[in-house]
């Protein structure tokens, strides 16, 4: 690979790329509602000169970096969309637009790929094969990247690689995720309908109780983990919503319960659910309750190719340290860029961007989440650097 300090190129954008997020930051949109943060960036990589299509999956961009010569198809993934939360933090670039905020750090995401982006299109002539940047809505409602991929975004032309990166509040600036295989989990959503007879609160003998029932299923579901699961496998079950009833003297007909599981392996998910449906059900029968069971499979779990990570991780090393690579960093969040890496190899890595200025740590998704911006240049030196190890050539 030709010996380019992409370190001292992306140091050169901290301005532009401190604005660019914190314009976003200030903007934000919602699953498929990314309409000015989609004509930004397409509008930004046409003055680079990139091939751009727009609406792919709605509200998604696509923008192409052809090389001077011949050679393999990487794509770099960023994801764009916000959350419906209402913003505490008070900056000068705190949301403006009541009950939605970046609190999970798209808005850096999309201006590091408009800045790894800016960076390789300086190199255009050198670069051999084609570079496909991604800008992905609604990867928070975990439909964004099937969108995009039903819309044509893996072909014309398909992927060889995938590289991506998330910005990751919980480890220190300098640190990098570099960990091989299921590095973030599958997500399934599940709904519970729980049918008794509703009556009245004072007689309730005459009815049958979904509420009661349903707490005995609550109840029952963690004995999943912790009996049916190996305890060397990962599992994550986890009941989120109750909903019952109108009043507070009338036992009600139904009861819904609602929540997510989250796996490193199918077989570990197909043994989640025959679990909960035969603990839902027979607590139901033993409770004269009717019960019905539904899964939503929303993403799969996201898998690093060992090859990609062997490639990838002594350039790490070489711009930061070995000492900062982090070769165990997994989590049991869910992110859909693993649609893009499910037949393609891929590698996804976490960029430390802790706040050590804050009050007290606030993770994501929470109305105070921040990042350190100090993370924004190194987090473009090092996708940037990705995606030359298979487009510049030594």
């Amino acid at each position: 690979m030709m010996a380019i300090d992409f370190k001292a190129q992306a140091e050169a954008l901290r301005d532009e790329l401190i604005a660019r997020r914190r314009d976003f930051h200030a903007h934000p949109e919602l699953a498929f509602e990314e309409f000015r943060t989609a004509g930004i960036v397409a509008q930004e990589l046409q003055k680079l000169g990139l091939e751009v299509r727009t609406g792919v999956g709605k509200t998604g961009v696509i923008g192409l970096l052809e090389g001077g010569r011949e050679g393999q198809t990487i794509l770099v993934r960023a994801d764009m969309d916000a959350l419906p939360i209402l913003e505490e933090n008070q900056t000068d670039f705190t949301s403006s637009v009541p009950n939605k905020m970046h609190a999970c750090g798209h808005d850096g995401h999309t201006a590091i790929a408009l800045g790894v982006a800016k960076l390789l299109s300086q190199h255009r002539d050198e670069i051999a094969g084609t570079i496909k940047f991604v800008f992905q809505p609604g990867e928070e409602v975990g439909r964004g990247a099937q969108a995009m991929v039903d819309d044509g975004a893996l072909e014309d032309p398909r992927p060889d690689v995938t590289v991506g990166l998330h910005l990751w509040n919980s480890m220190p600036v300098g640190k990098v995720g570099v960990a091989d295989g299921s590095t973030m989990a599958g997500a399934s959503i599940f709904d519970i309908k729980v049918t008794g007879k509703g009556t009245h609160g004072a007689l309730p003998h005459v009815g049958i109780d979904p509420v009661v029932c349903a707490a005995q299923i609550v109840t029952a579901l963690q004995t999943i983990v912790s009996r049916s699961s190996d305890p060397l496998d990962t599992l994550v079950v986890s009941v989120t919503q109750i909903r019952a009833g109108d009043a507070y003297n009338v036992i009600p007909q139904f009861a819904e319960l609602h929540g997510t599981v989250r796996y490193f392996r199918n077989e570990t998910r197909d043994l989640a659910r025959e679990r909960m449906r035969e603990i839902a059900v027979n607590v139901g029968f033993a409770m004269r309750c009717e019960v019905e069971v539904n899964f939503v499979d929303l993403t799969i779990p996201v898998i690093n190719n060992a090859e990609v990570g062997a490639k990838l991780r002594p350039l790490f090393a070489e711009m930061l340290g070995a000492d900062n690579l982090d070769t165990t960093a997994r989590t049991m969040g869910a992110e859909d860029v693993s649609l893009f890496m499910n037949d393609i190899p891929g590698f996804y890595f976490f960029v430390g961007a802790q706040d050590m200025t804050a009050d007290a740590y606030y993770g994501h998704h929470h109305p105070k989440f921040s990042i350190d911006e100090n993370s924004l240049p190194l987090a473009v030196a090092l996708l940037s650097q990705a995606v030359a190890a298979y487009v510049l050539p030594e």
